[in-house]
């Protein structure tokens, strides 16, 4: 974990799987944290762990903070911690800089870059990638959509729980990027799922075969990480199948007003919804496997 080179007042809003690693790594980077999570029994849980401090509303975690940091669900989720009477917005300072690390729409991230320019602060759509796991080692890549001065205002911070952070643009653009991330996803793991189906019903033993190919051309982190775990109808490491629904909707949606086709994409989404409906709504994303025939495996 990088230490930070200036301590900042901080707020995070959202202790959800990601939030909640997340935020520590900020005051384990020696930040002065602020939470805010609509279950106040968690915010307070968090606070005790880490010896810092919660807030009844959004607006007051981002009452005179630096920087504000947010990751929730999605669009509608943004919209409840942001505006209103007691959203971050009603609390923070002129000059700040919010920070949603949140995965929602393009569109979204483009309003609320608007908004907050009208008020002399500034908004940075960020969304991870990583998952759970990345969350909780402080290795998240973080890709920043918004303005550059903003950007580096934000970045040595925002190292406390990254191994990377890169602007890649616009406002909006950070999205643009994690959705380019969840499209490749998708692909990768329908075609691991089937590979590692493949090889179990011709009689390989994948465990043993798996680390051989991760070596060559078909090697990839998918790969390294899940084909094991798919051998053993494992699927409990994270990111779930209605979270990666809702950003491949967030994707497809997107693909229709730029006028890209994303045949794959749209298949595999629907592959997911065979998923959901066999009781995988929170399994992760490697649950794909569970659609396909293979010899009995052990859970």
């Amino acid at each position: 974990m990088n230490q930070a080179k200036q301590v900042r007042k901080v707020a995070f809003l959202g202790l959800g799987v990601m939030g909640y690693p997340m935020a520590g790594h900020l005051v384990a980077a020696g930040h002065n944290v602020t939470v805010y999570n609509r279950t106040q029994e968690k915010a307070q849980k968090w606070a005790q762990q880490y010896g810092a401090q919660w807030a009844a509303t959004p607006a007051q975690a981002a009452k005179g903070c630096d920087i504000v940091f947010a990751c929730v669900g999605e669009d509608k989720d943004l919209r409840e911690v942001v505006l209103g009477e007691n959203g971050a917005l009603a609390g923070m300072k002129s000059g700040a800089v919010f920070v949603d690390h949140t995965t929602d729409s393009a569109d979204v991230a483009r309003e609320m870059s608007a908004l907050f320019a009208e008020r002399g602060m500034t908004f940075l759509d960020a969304p991870v990638s990583g998952g759970q796991a990345g969350a909780e080692n402080g290795v998240l890549t973080v890709m920043v959509g918004g303005d550059q001065k903003a950007f580096e205002a934000v970045a040595d911070v925002i190292e406390a729980y990254a191994c990377s952070v890169t602007r890649v643009g616009a406002a909006g653009c950070g999205q643009l990027a994690k959705m380019v991330n969840q499209i490749c996803i998708a692909g990768i793991v329908q075609g691991l799922s089937e590979a590692v189906a493949f090889g179990l019903n011709a009689g390989l033993d994948m465990k043993l075969v798996l680390p051989v190919l991760e070596k060559g051309a078909a090697g990839s982190w998918q790969m390294k990480a899940r084909g094991a775990t798919m051998v053993d109808n494992a699927f409990d490491f994270g990111f779930a199948v209605d979270w990666m629904r809702k950003d491949l909707g967030i994707a497809l949606a997107e693909a229709k007003r730029n006028g890209s086709v994303l045949p794959l994409t749209a298949l595999v989404d629907q592959f997911y919804g065979d998923v959901q409906r066999l009781g995988g709504r929170r399994f992760d994303t490697s649950s794909l496997i569970i659609r396909l025939p293979r010899p009995t495996t052990k859970k």
